[in-house]
């Protein structure tokens, strides 16, 4: 059993896109622009928010295009990320494109379509889907659109799958796009297959496909008014409010320069509360004065290893830290590298600040819950909103305010 984060994402870029007609001659229908940006960078980002640090782009036609953008498309990524672009040698098929791209996989790697986006807590996927190969599912009134996939009684195991034109009127369980595949359904691909017609009916036939259906946004951009509708609603959606955490005294237990495992103390409920914070949709950040490494007590390596397992951890309880930021500057330090002043070092701002820009945040939709005055501070510093830790919990402040249905 592996850990909960999948640090990879394999796209499917390479669809010919006949449905939007003239539009994608000569671009790749992943490449749409939706707001002020390619509807990829949109998908990219929101992989991002669960630990997602490298792409594989499985390209196809007007693979030249997919090349030409990537460096845009960074631009829209609130974190760096690697990217790799894979060509298919013919036109191959879903499955065939994930078949030619074996090389550059990981063992365990999410795929989804690049032409549409299910914004959900991807947590509750990932901290289910341990082993094996799975797909997301989501429900719909009306399959008039869609292919329906049942599940065994057990609620898990895939069943089977039927033609839309079977289904039109029910409601069901659809197929969202989203798969996460280890190594294992490699043995079920050939140069040229389809995923959906081939390989997901052979997986499900022998048992070894399972899913798991959540809730959220979803838009596809197959047709002309589906992507209209996505440069509308994209920004307004994927540009959420967010939640900004101080660590010490709010998510663990404060004893004093806690640099490492062992001295690490969760609060009581605080793991059920950030999960809450991103089944509402919020971003979840994590900003911390860090004076113990000024001080020599850690370092800037224990720091970080230390903040992996607890994100780590966040994510197997079903929720996300989806960024933070620390400053080890102190204007007494006893190691000189970290002595002097910082706009980063709360009660100034700098951290926050920082946040709000590489995430395209609106400061009248964040939060900060923090236990000092100093966060307070930094908080009316930076636009937001600030509430106090203590006596109540975190847990208890979240459990009574309706930003977190």
């Amino acid at each position: 059993m592996s850990g909960v984060t999948v640090r990879q994402c394999a796209i499917l870029v390479g669809g010919l896109g006949t449905r939007l007609g003239a539009l994608t001659q000569s671009l790749p229908k992943p490449l749409m622009t939706c707001g002020d940006r390619p509807f990829l960078a949109w998908l990219m980002r929101e992989m991002q928010r669960f630990g997602v640090e490298e792409f594989v782009l499985l390209a196809g036609h007007l693979s030249h295009e997919i090349e030409r953008a990537v460096e845009q498309i960074r631009l829209f990524l609130p974190k760096p990320a690697k990217i790799t672009i894979s060509v298919e040698p013919f036109r191959a098929g879903t499955g065939g494109a994930l078949y030619h791209a074996r090389e550059h996989l990981q063992e365990r790697f999410l795929l989804c379509n690049g032409d549409s986006i299910f914004s959900c807590n991807l947590s509750r996927f990932l901290s289910r889907a341990r082993s094996g190969n799975w797909m997301l599912l989501r429900e719909v009134d009306d399959l008039d659109r869609y292919g329906e996939v049942r599940l065994e009684s057990d609620g898990e195991c895939v069943a089977s799958f039927h033609p839309k034109a079977e289904q039109a009127g029910r409601s069901g369980l659809i197929n969202s796009g989203i798969y996460l595949f280890d190594h294992s359904v490699f043995d079920h691909l050939t140069p040229n297959c389809s995923l959906e017609q081939d390989v997901l009916p052979k997986l499900a036939q022998e048992k070894a496909l399972r899913g798991v259906c959540l809730t959220g946004y979803f838009r596809d951009i197959g047709l002309p008014d589906d992507l209209v509708a996505a440069g509308q609603e994209l920004p307004e959606v994927l540009l959420r409010p967010a939640v900004f955490l101080d660590r010490d005294g709010v998510i663990n237990r404060d004893h004093g320069w806690v640099g490492t495992r062992e001295r690490f103390e969760w609060e009581d409920g605080v793991l059920s509360a950030i999960a809450r914070m991103t089944d509402s949709g919020h971003h979840v950040f994590v900003v911390t004065n860090q004076s113990g490494i000024a001080r020599g007590f850690y370092s800037e390596a224990d720091l970080t290893q230390l903040m992996d397992w607890v994100i780590e951890t966040v994510r197997e309880h079903g929720g996300t830290i989806e960024d933070w930021r620390y400053c080890p500057i102190h204007p007494d330090a006893k190691l000189p590298q970290y002595r002097g002043h910082s706009p980063d070092r709360k009660p100034e701002p700098g951290m926050i600040l920082d946040l709000l820009k590489r995430w395209e945040i609106k400061p009248e939709h964040c939060v900060l819950y923090g236990d000092q005055p100093s966060d307070m501070q930094a908080a009316s510093a930076a636009g937001i909103r600030g509430i106090l830790v203590g006596p109540a919990s975190l847990a208890e402040l979240i459990s009574k305010t309706k930003d977190f249905p």
